[in-house]
C-alpha cells in the first residue's frame, strides 16, 4: 500500500478541525493582507447607466478595531495602548499615534517615548483655538496601526465629525487598524444606570454598537483599593483635585459597581464572539467552561421559590439552568400512595389531581425562566439526580427543604441525606421552606 505523506496523515487524524493556513487565507489575516495598501474603489454609476472606476479611494479591507476598556479614568488604558504600540513597532509594524491625552501624568508621558505622533489639527471656535486629531493626516500617512485615545470624545463644533468614534470609523474604512481606549460609563445604554450609581450624568457617550462591532475588547482591570491608592499618590489627578475625587466619583462603592459593569460587559462580548465562532465552524455543542445549575422540582407549593432561587443562582453565574422532575416508581410510588391515603383518606385522589396541576404549573414556570425541563421516572430518585447531573456536567444542584414528617422519612427515606452521602463534585443548595407551609 502506498504510504501517505505525514501532512495528509495528520489531516486524517484531525479530521473536522479547521486548517490554520486556510483560516488565515479566508479571513485575510496574513501579514501581507494586513498591509491594506490603497486600492481602486468600486465602480459607481455614471452618465447613461455606465460605470466609472474611482481611484485614490479606500481599500476593500477594513481595519481592525481593538478597544481597551476600563471601569474609570486612571485604570491604565492609555498606558496599555502605548505599550501595545511599542510592542508592535518592535516587531516591525508601522505605528503612529493619532491622538493621545496624557493628562499630565508622568508615567504615561514617559510611555509615549519615541513613537511617531501625528501633529494635531488646530480648530478655532468662538475665538478660542483648540486642538483635535487630524483625521485626514492619519489617513494620508496610512500606517498599519494608529493609536487613538478617548474614543468617546466630543469634537469641537465645526469639525468634520461630531464625535471621535466617527473619525475612527473613517480611519478604519481606510484600511488602518486602530487601538483605542474607552471607559465603561461612556456607553449610551448605561447612561442612566451610571448616573444612578455615581450621581454624575456623563455627557460624552457613544452608541453601544461601536463596542459590539469591535474586533477585540480587552479589559484593563484594577481593584477599587489599588485605584484609590493610585489617586492618593497623585498618579491620576493633580493634588488640588484628589480629595474631591476620592469623596465623590471615586468612592469605593462607585468604583466597585463600575468595575462589575465593565466585567459583565466584557463577558457578554466574549460570549457573543464564542457563539459567532461556533456558528461559523458548525459547532453545535461545546463542553461548558463555566457553571451549570440543576434544580429538582415537584408538586409542593414551596417549589416555586426553589425554581426562582435556582434561576437567580444561574443568572448570577451566567450558567445554563436545567429543571428536572422525577416520578417515583416501584416501592417509592406505592409508599407515596399509601402516605397520601393515610393523610387525606377518601380525599386523596382530589389532592393527587391538585398536585399534578401544580407540577405542570411549576414546569411551565421553569420554562418561562428559560430552563430546560426534563421529566423522568425512577425508583431511586437520589441516584437518578446524580446521574443526570453528571451527564449534563452540572456544577450546582438546587433542592427544596424536605417537608416530610419523621415517620414519612422512615418509610420513604431521605433524598437529601442520600445525596450528601454520595461522592460527587457538585455543590448542593437547599432552599428553606416558608413558615406557612
Amino acid at each position: 500500500m502506498k504510504e501517505q505523506p505525514p501532512d495528509k496523515q495528520q489531516q486524517q487524524r484531525e479530521e473536522g478541525r479547521p486548517d490554520p493556513e486556510e483560516l488565515l487565507r479566508r479571513y485575510s489575516l496574513r501579514d501581507s493582507d494586513l498591509e491594506a495598501p490603497p486600492l481602486t474603489t468600486p465602480a459607481t454609476p455614471g452618465v447613461g447607466g455606465q460605470t466609472t472606476a474611482q481611484t485614490g479611494g479606500y481599500p476593500h479591507r477594513r481595519g481592525r478595531l481593538r478597544v481597551y476598556l476600563g471601569s474609570v479614568a486612571g485604570s491604565g488604558k492609555t498606558y496599555a495602548m502605548l505599550n501595545e504600540g511599542h510592542r508592535r513597532e518592535s516587531r516591525g509594524t508601522d505605528v503612529v499615534v493619532g491622538y493621545v491625552e496624557t493628562h499630565g501624568r508622568s508615567q504615561t508621558q514617559a510611555q509615549l517615548g519615541d513613537l511617531e505622533v501625528i501633529p494635531r489639527k488646530k480648530v478655532t471656535y468662538r475665538g478660542v483655538t483648540l486642538e483635535e486629531m487630524d483625521t485626514e493626516a492619519v489617513i494620508a500617512r496610512h500606517p498599519k496601526l494608529a493609536l487613538i485615545d478617548e474614543l468617546a470624545h466630543t469634537n469641537v463644533p465645526g469639525s468634520k465629525h461630531a464625535k471621535r468614534y466617527q473619525d475612527v470609523q473613517e480611519i478604519l474604512d481606510a484600511g488602518i487598524n486602530v487601538v483605542t481606549t474607552l471607559n465603561i460609563q461612556h456607553l449610551e445604554s448605561l447612561n442612566d444606570l451610571v448616573a444612578s450609581i455615581t450621581g454624575v450624568r456623563v455627557r460624552e457617550t457613544l452608541p453601544d454598537w461601536i463596542l459590539d462591532q469591535a474586533d477585540e475588547v480587552e479589559l484593563i482591570d484594577i481593584s477599587p483599593y489599588a485605584l484609590r491608592q493610585r489617586m492618593k499618590h497623585g498618579n491620576i489627578y493633580p493634588p488640588e483635585r484628589i480629595d474631591a475625587a476620592l469623596n465623590n466619583f471615586f468612592r469605593e462603592g462607585n468604583l466597585t459597581a463600575l468595575r462589575d459593569i465593565a466585567l459583565r460587559r466584557v463577558a457578554e462580548k466574549t460570549e457573543a464572539q464564542l457563539q459567532e465562532y461556533m456558528t461559523e465552524h458548525g459547532i453545535t455543542e461545546m463542553r461548558p467552561a463555566g457553571e451549570r445549575v440543576l434544580v429538582g422540582f415537584d408538586a409542593r407549593p414551596h417549589t416555586r421559590e426553589v425554581i426562582r432561587d435556582a434561576w437567580r443562582l444561574a443568572h448570577g453565574l451566567h450558567a445554563d439552568l436545567i429543571a428536572v422532575t422525577i416520578k417515583p416508581e416501584g416501592y417509592l410510588a406505592f409508599m407515596s400512595k399509601l402516605i397520601g391515603f393515610l393523610k387525606f383518606g377518601r380525599e386523596a385522589p382530589k389532592y393527587r389531581e391538585a398536585a399534578l396541576r401544580r407540577l405542570e404549573e411549576h414546569a411551565l414556570l421553569a420554562e418561562d425562566l428559560g430552563a430546560e425541563v426534563i421529566r423522568t421516572s425512577s425508583s431511586d430518585i437520589a441516584r437518578t439526580l446524580v446521574k443526570i447531573a453528571h451527564e449534563r456536567q452540572v456544577t450546582q444542584l438546587v433542592l427544596g427543604q424536605p417537608a416530610r414528617s419523621y415517620w414519612e422519612e422512615l418509610l420513604r427515606g431521605s433524598i437529601i441525606n442520600r445525596l450528601l452521602r454520595m461522592s460527587t463534585d457538585i455543590d448542593i443548595h437547599i432552599v428553606p421552606r416558608s413558615t406557612e407551609e
